[in-house]
Parts: structure tokens; C-alpha cells; sequence
């Protein structure tokens, strides 16, 4: 049964590879050109998982259990994680995926999320994690605060997500972009040449999403996506080599390596690149930060903003919030702000009259 996380990380990875799924940049998109188009596909993934997620924890396939909130943690973590992700080029599924691609950059992004994952949640920085995360209020679901049914919140997530994408499908198409002839047909055109939507991309992903929590669950691991917890353990296998350590979570994490892997290379997408010195430096400092602030916040855009989402749980959204606040603080920083000083220097002074 473990090699169901293989599989669907594969599906997973490839998915994100061929719908350029940047969770980074649609948060970035906010505070750049307030465009909503990719956190309408983001919130489309979790708006239909959580249609699935509630339908089997009624079905009785899964059992959805209430959990303190760390709010202190979560507020940090989230917060970092959401600044990290800007100096490290993608979050951490992002990271997965480009890694495989050949991005260089990456790898180290990758590498360092993964062992200061290990480092905060096992390793030399735990207690102080743990005790953060120690702090506490006996709350743990947005329904369940305000005494109501989840699926009345189920509806409006639904409802309002709906009318974004609708806002976005109604807007002009934009003009058609040049293309190089096909050269491959039927499903390996569709899958490897032809530009995929980020609709359409996000639909498959929440398809991917429902079904990771039965076959995780099936294998004992009760939980659906997740990307830090497994990518710890990895790092502690390798240095450990306890085979207890890996478990559905380690696999589907190999497997999105994996199936980026295989979308970019059927694709010609696959080059290995080399980062300048500033970019290798921000990957690696953007990783660490990565490892630490999702070990705090207890997820990362995946397990927090992804899935804990979809089960209204409060650590999830208000990770979500301060994830994009973070964001925002490392765009006007790294991006938006040096830009304009570049910009400003580079204008001409005029004489005066």
C-alpha cells in the first residue's frame, strides 16, 4: 500500500510540472499586479477537496479529529514560511518540482528545506519549536468555533470560489500566444505539448488531493498531502537509516521529484541550470527558513494552506492569511522595492527650466 504514495506523488509531480502549479507566484501575484487568477486555481483545489474530504469523513472512510491550535506557532511559522518562499523561488512543493526540472537552484532550496525540516522538528531546534507550539487555545476548526455545520461552510467556500472563476473564464480571452507545430499527438500531445490551464490543473490536483487521504489513512498514516513531515523524515532516514521512517508520506514526496521529473524531460523542459552566486545564496537561506517556519506553523502551503483549509481548520487558514503577508513583506522587499530604486536610478534628470 505504500507505493500508492509513490503513484500518486508521481501524478502529483507531473501535474505540477506540465500546469506550472506556482503557489509562490500566485501569492506573489497579489502584491505585484493584484491579479487573482492563480489563487482562484489554488482556492478551486481546495474548495472541491473539501467537498470530497467532508463526504468521506461522513461516509465513515476517514475520521476528521479536532486538535488544539497553536496560534502563537502557526503565526511565526506561517509568517517566515510565507517570506522564505520568495528567496527560494517556489514553496515547498514548488521547490519538488523545479528541482526536477534541473533548476540547480533549486536543489538547494530543496535540500536545506528538507535538513532544517529534520533540524526543527527532530534535530537541535526542536524544543524551541515544541515549546512554541505548546501554546495553545482549545479551538481547532473554524465550524466548530462558530457551532455550525461544516457543510454550511462547505457551500460558501464552494459558492465563492465559483464566482471567482467564473469573473476570471468571463474576462476577455487573452490574444493567442505563438506556438512551434505539434510534433507529438493524442495523449502524448495532450500530455507533454499542449499548454495545460490553470483551471483545469487545479481541478486535477484537488482530484489527487481527495484521494491521498484514503490511501494514506489506508497504510496508517491518518492524514492527506503533506510535504514537511515527510521530507523530515527522509532527511532522518538517510542519516539514521531506520526503515520505519518511511512511510506513504516519504513516498509521494519521492514521487512528485519523480514525476516533475518525467513531465519535463517528455516535454523538453528538462535542462540542468546553474544559479549566480545571489540566487544560490537566496535558495539556500529561503530553504532553511522554509524547513524552520513550516516545522512551526506545523505545514506548508500544502499541508497547511492546501489541506488543513479544505477541513476549515483554524491552523490552516490562518496560516494561509500569514503565509501571503509574508509574501508580501519579502516581494516589497526583494522584488517590488529594489526594482524601483533600480528604476529611479536609471531615470534621466532633466534641466531645469
Amino acid at each position: 500500500m505504500l507505493l500508492t504514495g509513490l503513484a500518486l506523488g508521481i501524478a502529483l509531480g507531473f501535474t505540477m510540472q506540465r500546469g506550472r502549479f506556482c503557489v509562490t507566484g500566485a501569492f506573489r501575484d497579489l502584491w505585484i499586479t493584484g491579479n487573482t487568477r492563480w489563487l482562484t486555481a489554488f482556492l478551486i483545489v481546495v474548495a472541491v477537496q473539501s467537498v470530497g474530504v467532508f463526504a468521506m469523513d461522513a461516509a465513515g472512510m476517514i475520521t476528521l479529529a479536532p486538535r488544539d491550535f497553536a496560534w502563537l506557532a502557526t503565526i511565526i511559522g506561517a509568517f517566515v514560511f510565507g517570506f522564505a518562499i520568495v528567496l527560494a523561488g517556489g514553496c515547498a512543493t514548488g521547490t519538488y518540482y523545479r528541482a526536477g526540472e534541473g533548476l540547480v537552484g533549486s536543489w538547494f532550496a530543496l535540500i536545506f528545506y528538507a535538513l532544517f525540516a529534520a533540524m526543527s522538528k527532530t534535530g537541535v531546534f526542536a524544543p524551541a519549536v515544541d515549546g512554541l507550539r505548546a501554546v495553545t487555545v482549545h479551538a481547532s476548526t473554524i465550524h466548530g468555533l462558530l457551532g455550525l455545520s461544516p457543510w454550511i461552510l462547505v457551500a460558501v467556500l464552494v459558492t465563492g470560489v465559483g464566482l471567482l472563476a467564473r469573473h476570471h473564464l468571463a474576462r476577455r480571452p487573452a490574444l493567442p500566444v505563438a506556438a512551434l507545430p505539434a510534433r507529438k499527438s493524442g495523449l502524448a500531445h495532450l500530455l507533454f505539448e499542449k499548454r495545460w490551464g490553470a483551471f483545469s490543473t487545479a481541478l486535477v490536483i484537488a482530484v489527487l488531493a481527495i484521494l491521498a487521504w484514503p490511501l494514506s489513512w489506508a497504510t496508517g498514516r491518518e492524514s492527506g498531502l503533506g510535504i514537511t513531515g515527510p521530507s523530515s523524515a527522509l532527511v532522518n532516514y538517510l542519516v539514521g537509516g531506520d526503515p520505519q521512517l518511511i512511510d506513504w508520506g516519504v513516498y509521494l514526496v519521492v514521487g512528485i521529484l519523480t514525476g516533475s521529473f518525467i513531465a519535463a524531460t517528455g516535454s523538453g523542459e528538462f535542462r540542468v541550470r546553474l544559479p549566480d552566486a545571489v540566487t544560490t545564496v537566496r535558495s539556500i537561506g529561503g530553504g532553511a527558513l522554509m524547513g524552520v517556519g513550516a516545522s512551526l506553523a506545523g505545514g506548508c502551503t500544502i499541508g497547511n494552506a492546501m489541506v488543513d483549509t479544505a477541513t476549515f481548520g483554524l491552523q490552516g487558514w490562518v496560516s494561509l492569511v500569514f503565509m501571503i503577508i509574508g509574501t508580501g513583506a519579502a516581494t516589497r522587499l526583494f522584488v517590488t522595492g529594489p526594482a524601483k530604486a533600480t528604476a529611479a536610478s536609471l531615470t534621466p534628470v532633466r534641466a531645469g527650466r
